[in-house]
């Protein structure tokens, strides 16, 4: 799914109720406080704290056949999929008013579910798209199409999205980013490690397997011929860290430069055929699309085909028939250890939210969501920008003048919780008997409702979350943290839970969001959105040695015993994890409870609002998944998203009184301290 560059994207838990539930749940819930199961008291806090609250959890826990996790993180928006899942059966079997929020819905999801008549068409429905291929002629035909299928969802060796100028915040531009890879990553094309060679293979095979669908007789040869120009194309793609300095992903670009320097791309042709009217793009990583230039001559017009059409194939599989969708799981197995498809309404209600999430967030919200939570929230997360000011102040390591810049930024940052003010509506007809039909009609609708943005100033109203999701993100071109429904719900946020398990789940979360405005990304962003530098030249230098300490300190953390985090991709949320914590027990700290002794449970506040914390990341993965995530994703592990940032934080240590020899020990000079 497509979303705006450097969100910063955290998922939690939300085990949910209707409204009629709503108050015996929560009357039950004030009579019994939360109890912190799974504890292994074996494992002593200092040496491992994920696993001392965990541990015992961890081996009870079963990962579900269709699932590649279990526990919180990502893995709890499962339970919300079922709430959805409740909406959608609902509203499917009813009759509503044409062009209604149920109607849609309810027919897109009811048209998903005819898997008989999808089976039937096999793959009928993108024969047009692969006639199309077949009549290319030259290069300009295959970029007109390759443009045009951009139209409808469908992209390949180009990859254009809108979004505010990195140097204007108040003006939508045209971006280009690298793009043209089937595999998760660059580094899988050349990585020589035996698990990734599986992967490699695995892919290969699911390339041929769907030629061979569509009636190819030289599957494998023609898969090897994708499979080759997607590693040549890897060949000048950016790393994921490369791709975190903002300014050196920043080309503005004049339209006319691009066109003589770029002479087989043809600009021109391919903006007009967006629709686009620009002048100038920011062409984020220009070596792919010189490298693309080049090989729109170097590699044949009869190769490029090939590769067309297993991109096209791909980009529709999962909404063809049934094989198709098996050889898609079958390759999807090796990189997530996956061992059974998941149920078709699962696929659906996915698939539901993904192409028309404000229309179904705008039933979850009436049906599930409790506005008391979102009063409350406002008034945390209000909270959370005096006390972080406060760390501002006093910090050690930076003048007086970047704090007051700090501060302005601080205080500009806009709030959105709940739901959007306005929601987005979706101009197409749904139909209930035509699925391939239905997805290709949002992807158009989505386009277009993008193209409307162009060069203009961006709707600041705008979500790029849906309601339902359990997650929450800071978006530093808006200066914006986002807290949707999905997150504010017990027992990560519960009116009638104590202070410190409250604040030990949602507000790490408001923690981590607010510090991501100040990371190493969100830092090189001010008060407006702009990319500036709003720093003394002496104060950065100072942050970027901080952030420094940082990313060799995770880099030296494991997982699957061997395989070592990413300390310079995930060097953002760790940031954010450490000041998350940091900024959540200062404000726990000013509630009656933070300032008392009473135990509760056998343990004391400050106890509580830790075990909290180590609780909102508990999951299990499957080893598969977990050494992709450890290679694609920015945040850390969870185990280390409780260990890191509690190994340098001092009240940790007092709060278990824990003492020098424990394996995460750190001395008071070692322990790191940003914001």
């Amino acid at each position: 799914m497509k979303t705006l560059p450097y969100l910063s994207l955290i998922l939690l838990l939300c085990l949910s109720c209707k409204k009629d539930q709503t108050v015996s749940k929560h009357i039950a819930q004030e009579m019994t406080p939360v109890v912190f199961d799974g504890i292994d008291p074996a494992i002593m806090p200092g040496d491992d704290f994920f696993n001392h609250v965990n541990k015992n959890w961890f081996e009870e826990a079963v990962i579900a056949e269709d699932q590649v996790g279990v526990g919180a993180y990502r893995f709890l928006n499962i339970p919300q999929q079922e709430l959805l899942k409740n909406i959608l059966v609902e509203v499917s079997q009813e009759e509503h008013p044409k062009g209604s929020i149920e109607q849609k819905v309810g027919d897109f999801y009811a048209s998903g579910m005819d898997t008989v008549r999808i089976n039937q068409l096999g793959y009928k429905p993108i024969l047009p798209i692969l006639e199309r291929i077949d009549a290319i002629t030259d290069v300009p035909t295959l970029t007109d199409f390759v443009a045009s299928q951009i139209k409808s969802g469908d992209y390949s060796m180009f990859a254009p999205y809108i979004s505010p100028d990195q140097k204007n915040s108040l003006l939508n531009i045209l971006h280009v980013s690298q793009t043209g890879l089937g595999l998760p990553d660059r580094d899988y094309y050349f990585g020589q490690d035996p698990s990734v060679l599986k992967i490699q293979e695995a892919y290969k095979t699911y390339l041929a397997s769907l030629f061979e669908m569509v009636g190819d007789e030289n599957a494998k040869a023609n898969a090897d011929v994708v499979y080759n120009i997607e590693k040549q194309l890897a060949d000048s793609h950016k790393t994921r860290i490369e791709r975190r300095v903002i300014k050196e992903n920043y080309n503005k670009m004049a339209v006319s430069e691009l066109q003589l320097k770029h002479a087989n791309i043809d600009w021109n042709a391919i903006l007009n055929t967006l629709g686009a009217k620009v002048d100038s793009i920011d062409v984020a990583q220009p070596a792919y699309y010189n490298a693309l230039n080049n090989m729109l001559s170097s590699v044949s017009l009869d190769q490029w085909k090939l590769y067309l059409k297993a991109n096209s194939i791909k980009s529709h599989d999962n909404i063809l028939s049934q094989p198709f969708q098996d050889v898609s799981f079958k390759y999807s197995k090796e990189l997530s250890g996956q061992s059974e498809q998941q149920p078709r309404e699962k696929l659906m209600v996915r698939r539901v939210d993904n192409q028309m999430g404000f229309a179904l967030g705008q039933l979850y919200v009436k049906q599930y969501f409790n506005e008391d939570a979102k009063k409350r929230a406002l008034d945390l997360v209000e909270n959370f920008q005096k006390v972080l000011e406060k760390r501002i102040d006093a910090l050690d390591w930076m003048s007086d003048s970047t704090k007051v810049k700090a501060k302005d930024k601080l205080y500009a940052i806009k709030k959105k919780i709940g739901y959007p003010d306005m929601w987005r509506t979706y101009d197409v007809s749904i139909n209930r008997d035509q699925f391939f039909e239905n997805v290709v009609a949002l992807r158009e609708n989505d386009y277009q409702y993008k193209l409307n943005q162009l060069n203009k100033e961006p709707n600041r109203d705008e979500w790029y979350t849906t309601p339902s999701t359990v997650t929450a993100y800071y978006n530093p071109s808006a200066n914006e943290i986002v807290f949707p429904a999905g997150i504010l719900q017990a027992p990560y946020f519960d009116l009638y839970a104590d202070d410190a398990v409250n604040y030990g789940g949602i507000g790490m979360v408001i923690g981590h969001e607010f510090t991501h405005a100040f990371d190493d990304q969100g830092a090189q962003y001010d008060k407006n959105g702009n990319v500036t530098d709003w720093w003394t030249e002496e104060d950065y230098t100072k942050f970027q040695a901080k952030t420094q300490q940082i990313i060799e300190q995770y880099s030296a953390f494991t997982v699957l015993d061997s395989v070592h985090l990413k300390g310079a991709l995930t060097v953002g949320e760790n940031t954010a994890d450490n000041g998350g914590i940091a900024i959540a027990y200062d404000a726990f700290k000013l509630t009656k409870q933070g300032q008392d002794t009473t135990k509760i449970g056998g343990y004391t506040p400050n106890q509580r609002f830790f075990l909290s914390v180590a609780t909102i990341w508990r999951v299990k993965m499957r080893d598969e998944f977990l050494r992709n995530y450890v290679a694609t994703d920015p945040h850390s592990p969870p185990i280390w998203r409780v260990n890191g940032p509690l190994m340098n934080f001092t009240p940790f240590y007092e709060a278990f009184n824990i003492q020098p020899g424990g394996i995460n020990y750190k001395t008071e000079e070692e322990r790191i301290k940003i914001w």
